[in-house]
């Protein structure tokens, strides 16, 4: 094959099998070609950058080295996939990155039997590799389980307890750690690149073992002796004394972006028979994309963008982040109030506490990719006085519900919840959907949980969970912009249990919770043109229920209508017990409950999924009308 550089060699190449054809040394001009054409895919579809830029020769590199797709690679976390998808025989789709029936912005196994295993929260590759190893070994088949993790995915406990566990897979199980922030390694040149390569090699491992099995037959204390002074000697030129304490043979680290030293490493790893191996890979985030390497996010994650200038398209003036306005709230209740502090799992900016964090930073911990503690760790202040807020994404913090029940509801701690993208999230799709959290809280004892309906009710509800210190607290809000409401100059504490009435009917009743409220006065207003009176109610909470409240519409309306941004089993379910209880179905009452479907919704605009839940005004009016057994024309038919 030519190596002509005016040759387009990503042209030859649609699966690994063809990238394994080409030469070491054509590996290089593939590499650019890769790194060109994510940038412009990207920059037509938007989507994570910074983290697929910085592995493209580690891409490169593994699919080359190694037999996928029977040996199994695991991106941790998938986001830095996008090189991984087009050298996997989906380039002619990679620009319909996270659209409505497109590719996943992350590892899918519908999607491709490259994708052994879905990733799109961190640090579970470890653990997925190891189940891949075994399962191999266990069926006398070929193949190794490859985990490529992040240096911020090895912050959480889960990496250690697979790594733990580790030494049963052998040599079956590789560890790629991906260090892109420069906050494990030490500089990186010539000599440690060398010493990586020497100690990986066939002739130094097989030194080593005949040096293992002299050392065997020495005396016990002197064995032990002989042992530790091989690790001591290792961790000393090249670190990852902790890596060998856990079991693994220790590699590195070595420059993530020279093929040169990557490829060779790979292969002495791959040809080893150690026992599980880790490799230390030091990489750049934003790697070859100018706009990227200045940024100070290095473009994690972007809109649209030019190429040539790396300019965002920026959507036109909208109302404020609703993590922006919780950030900024809770930032001035702090300036008043020395207790309060706040938690992020490694979300400063994500969950708006960026701003808390430059007011107040003594009181601003970032715990890393570590919900459980971060939970755990904010009982802990509870329960020494400090008023915590924990910051979590609704689908993270899911990673946490023993904390949340055991650390925190059982004691009735203090703590509280600000659970950031609630409801659908659009591009991101299932995986980050915060789709459960008002069924998980809400079944918990001594649980508030409280569902914003717009930004300016978030000021609001933020100042009542600063003042409750009766209990945990939760309270709910979307990802993206606000509705463009009037914000409060001074914040009103909720009285807590208790919901509003915003319009006032005597036929149908619609209880909204959330930011859903908006499309439930738009099918007022429709009810409205075909002679249905609506009562709409915002109920702010889920729990505890506004009993008086739900009572009420119930005793005075034909039709009352739920709806909620979440999965069976929140506040449908909870009015429909209440219901039953108090027998106030049996006088005719029609209940109708709308909710996210019991599906995973796959990714896609969010307006088009919350219209394909029918959590639209369109999908209220259909379910009274249906209720009341109206026909498409909206005349009631007759009733028994």
């Amino acid at each position: 094959m030519s190596s002509d550089p005016a040759t387009p060699l990503l042209d030859t190449v649609d699966v690994p099998a063809d990238l394994r054809r080409l030469a070491p040394g054509q590996l290089r001009q593939l590499a650019d070609e890769l790194r060109s054409e994510m940038i412009s895919a990207v920059g037509s579809t938007g989507g994570h950058l910074g983290s697929g830029l910085g592995v493209v020769e580690l891409t490169v590199a593994i699919h080359y080295v190694f037999n996928t797709p029977d040996d199994r690679l695991i991106w941790d976390v998938g986001h830095q996939a996008y090189p991984h998808k087009i050298l996997t025989g989906r380039r002619d789709r990679i620009r319909t990155l996270r659209t409505g029936g497109g590719l996943s912005g992350f590892t899918k196994r519908s999607e491709s039997e490259y994708d052994p295993f879905g990733a799109a929260h961190s640090s579970t590759s470890i653990s997925a590799a190891l189940g891949f190893a075994i399962a191999n070994k266990l069926q006398g088949q070929p193949g190794k389980g490859i985990a490529v993790i992040g240096d911020g995915a090895m912050s959480a406990g889960m990496a250690y307890e697979a790594m733990n566990n580790a030494a049963e897979a052998g040599s079956r199980l590789v560890v790629i750690l991906n260090d892109n922030d420069m906050s494990i390694a030490p500089p990186v040149g010539g000599l440690s690149a060398y010493l990586a390569r020497l100690v990986s090699s066939r002739p130094f491992l097989e030194l080593r073992e005949i040096a293992r099995r002299l050392s065997r037959k020495l005396p016990e204390p002197l064995h032990r002796a002989a042992k530790k002074t091989d690790e001591f000697a290792r961790g000393m030129a090249m670190g990852g004394t902790l890596f060998e304490e856990l079991g693994f043979y220790y590699v590195g680290p070595i420059d993530g972006h020279n093929l040169d030293q990557l490829v060779p490493v790979l292969e002495n790893v791959r040809d080893a028979a150690e026992g599980p191996c880790l490799i230390h890979v030091v990489t750049q985030k934003g790697k070859g994309y100018g706009p990227a390497e200045a940024s100070a996010d290095k473009y994690h994650g972007v809109q649209k963008f030019d190429v040539i200038t790396g300019e965002q398209v920026k959507s036109a003036a909208k109302a404020p982040a609703y993590q922006n306005v919780f950030g900024e709230t809770l930032a001035k209740l702090a300036n008043t109030d020395p207790r309060i502090c706040a938690i992020t799992a490694a979300m400063p900016s994500g969950t708006g506490l960026d701003k808390f964090a430059a007011a107040h930073p003594e009181r601003t911990f970032d715990v890393g990719i570590a919900e459980q503690h971060g939970v755990t760790f904010a009982a802990g202040l509870a329960a020494q006085g400090m008023r915590p807020f924990c910051a979590i994404y609704s689908t993270f913090l899911q990673r946490a519900f023993d904390q949340v029940v055991h650390d925190v509801a059982i004691q009735n701690l203090p703590v509280r919840f600000a659970i950031d993208r609630a409801g659908l999230v659009g591009a991101d799709g299932a995986t980050h959907a915060g789709s459960f959290d008002i069924t998980y809280l809400s079944t918990l004892p001594n649980l508030v949980v409280m569902a914003a309906a717009d930004e300016a009710e978030l000021v609001h509800m933020t100042y009542t969970a600063a003042l409750h210190d009766s209990g945990p607290i939760a309270f709910r809000y979307p990802r993206g912009n606000g509705t463009g409401v009037e914000m409060p100059e001074v914040p009103v504490a909720l009285e807590i249990g208790k919901g509003r009435i915003v319009k006032h009917g005597s036929k149908v009743a619609i209880l909204s919770l959330g930011t859903r409220l908006a499309e439930a006065l738009k099918a007022a207003d429709q009810l409205e043109a075909k002679g249905l009176s609506t009562t709409v109610a915002d109920l702010r909470f889920a729990k505890p229920l506004d009993t008086d409240l739900i009572r009420q519409l119930m005793t005075s309306h034909e039709v009352v209508v739920t709806v909620e941004e979440g999965s069976i089993g929140g506040l449908g379910a909870h009015v429909l017990t209440m219901a039953s209880d108090e027998g106030l179905t049996d006088a005719g009452l029609k209940i109708r409950t709308l909710r996210l479907p019991d599906v995973f919704q796959d990714h896609d605009a969010p307006d088009k999924q919350y219209d394909a839940a029918g959590l639209n005004a369109g999908g209220i009016v259909d379910s009274v009308l249906k209720a009341l057994r109206h026909n498409s024309a909206g005349v009631e038919e007759a009733r028994a």
